[in-house]
């Protein structure tokens, strides 16, 4: 038996007991079991098996009364984790997680034998745990992009902030991070976030082992405070990775690292120019101070300052002004700098305590809205959206529009459930990264650079628009017909440059058209985006939008 299946087969074997913390259900509906009358009784033996459990309890869906396994259709149990999250919402709970698997049929031991994924199951069995608590309110929760060159430790450096532990020097703590989206057991909660940390009262709540689904979302539903960091690539042929994460997301912040041996690279300056031509506020840290002498870590702090005014930003020295100071000034023009190192956890006190104060960045006022950035198939529950909400707030239940589809045209959809960290929320606001839950459209028919949006909304997809531009990187003359790759929200694709005056040169700003080669999407004035087309790189803001034709 699969470790996996261990799980429901322990469920199984402790059974329904009377004052137990396990409920075996074949299936919940909306029409039965949300009647007056059943709602009330059937809160109430929620309530008691959570109790029952310290606080957690356990139901396994799709088995009959007596335990034997009987599955349902994904349809059914997707309505019956509707059901449930309802039930415990009016219990004071919350459901935590949800495991399921496929029933092609039961083995000899009563095991539901689990499909490879390639074909559509006969039916769906499931243990969701349910826990004592309300659901997750997130007002105050900040979303850090860290960058930096390949290892110069921006994964050894989030693994320790978000655990606590010291680093062994073999970037033991890294591996907190290498979390990959197939291995994410339900697909909803959005994998762009490697790791999350936070703070109540007390100080920072950290996870003791960011590989268990569940203790991420025990930080998330105990912290006052969140911290997300979504983690970037750093070797040169990713940069197209690097630039998805840094721009589609709704960052608050971005964490530069640059190594005490290796020191500013170039791929340190594209990272640095992408950061701050985004106007993103941005911490630059110079990490792995212990494995060289002091004297070269002044050389370094000497290197970072020179290339921040190469930008016209301004260094601000932590250590020398303190963390009170960086907290105010830091801005889209001043940079935060400070010393680190994940073995020694020198200056990791020091973002902690900035992480815990600096102020909430994004978040617009306005109708919801949310760019894809990747999609899920999840077994009972279908397809599921996963982004950064660009704008107001979304709720299950709700009717959206999703598109542009191919054909320019927006197709109704309706939110199933939302997921934020393997934690289930009733609702997510601005800024928050989240997993959605669709239903009316298959996993299929969607695709990054879509996007979300009210039902009553009126969007109008653009082939092509005018933007203000300037080229960072370019060996000669931008001319007219340059094709570069658009990297705008979530939108990853080709376009054409037909700028003013026919050409543009390495370091000259100005006005182009741009027309994206293969479709339509919706776009808005203000946006800022980076293009890049091999070694060339350059970045723009939208200042007019023309309806496609």
């Amino acid at each position: 038996m699969s470790p996996d299946q261990a799980v429901l087969r322990r469920a199984l074997d402790r059974g329904e007991e009377e004052g137990g913390s396990v409920e075996f259900k074949e299936r919940l509906t909306e029409n039965l079991h949300l009647s007056e009358g059943r709602l009330e009784s059937l809160t109430a033996q929620l309530r008691h098996r959570v109790l029952s459990g310290d606080g957690e309890a356990t139901y396994v869906v799709g088995v009959t009364d007596d335990g034997g396994i009987a599955g349902i259709s994904p349809p059914e149990f997707s309505e019956s984790m509707d059901v449930l999250s309802l039930l415990a919402e009016e219990a004071g709970a919350h459901i935590e997680a949800v495991q399921t698997w496929g029933v092609d049929g039961v083995t000899d031991d009563g095991t539901p034998s689990v499909d490879d994924g390639e074909e559509a199951p006969e039916g769906i069995v499931g243990v969701a745990t349910v826990r004592e608590g309300a659901v997750l309110q997130d007002d105050d929760h900040i979303v850090v992009g860290t960058a930096g060159h390949v290892d110069h430790g921006k994964s050894t450096l989030v693994g320790s902030l978000v655990t606590g532990e010291a680093d062994d020097g073999e970037g033991s703590t890294r591996g907190f991070l290498d979390v990959q989206p197939h291995e994410v057991e339900r697909g909803l909660s959005a994998d762009l976030s490697y790791g999350v940390y936070g703070f109540d009262d007390d100080g920072p709540i950290r996870m003791d082992n960011p590989h268990r689904k569940t203790d991420r979302a025990r930080v998330v539903e105990e912290a006052d405070r969140l911290v997300s960091f979504v983690d970037t690539v750093g070797h040169e042929p990713w940069l197209r990775t690097t630039i998805r994460g840094l721009v589609g997301q709704k960052l608050d912040y971005g964490l530069l690292t640059v190594a005490a041996d290796d020191g500013v690279t170039e791929t340190t300056r594209e990272h640095l120019g992408i950061l701050l031509a985004t106007d993103l506020p941005t911490i630059v840290t110079i990490t792995k101070a212990d494995i060289v002498s002091e004297e070269r870590v002044a050389e370094v702090e000497r290197e970072v300052e020179r290339a921040l005014r190469e930008v016209d930003k301004t260094p601000l020295r932590v250590e020398r002004h303190g963390v009170r100071t960086a907290i105010e000034e830091i801005s889209e023009t001043v940079v935060p700098v400070l010393t680190t190192s994940a073995v020694t956890q020198e200056g990791l006190d020091d973002l902690d305590a900035m992480f815990e104060a600096l102020p909430k960045t994004t978040g617009e006022v306005g109708e919801f809205r949310m760019y894809i950035d990747r999609t899920y198939n999840v077994q009972g529950v279908g397809a599921v959206a996963s982004g950064t909400i660009k704008a107001g707030e979304v709720e299950a239940g709700d009717e959206l529009l999703l598109g542009p589809m191919q054909d320019g045209a927006f197709r109704e959809v309706e939110v199933r459930s939302i997921e934020m960290h393997y934690h289930r929320v009733d609702e997510a606001k601005a800024g928050r990264i989240v997993g959605i839950a669709l239903k009316g459209v298959r996993e299929a028919d969607i695709q990054r650079g879509m996007v979300l949006l009210p039902r009553d909304a009126d969007p109008t997809p653009v082939r092509e628009f005018e933007a203000e531009v300037m080229v960072l990187n370019h060996p000669t003359r931008i001319g007219d017909g340059y094709e570069p790759v658009i990297h705008l929200e979530t939108i990853s694709e080709a376009g054409v440059f037909h700028p003013e005056g026919g050409q543009l040169l390495p370091g000259d700003a100005g006005q182009t058209r741009v027309r994206f080669k293969f479709r339509s999407y919706l776009v808005e004035e203000g946006q800022k985006f980076v293009f890049r087309e091999g070694r060339s790189k350059g970045v723009g803001t939208v200042t007019d939008v023309t309806p496609a034709e």
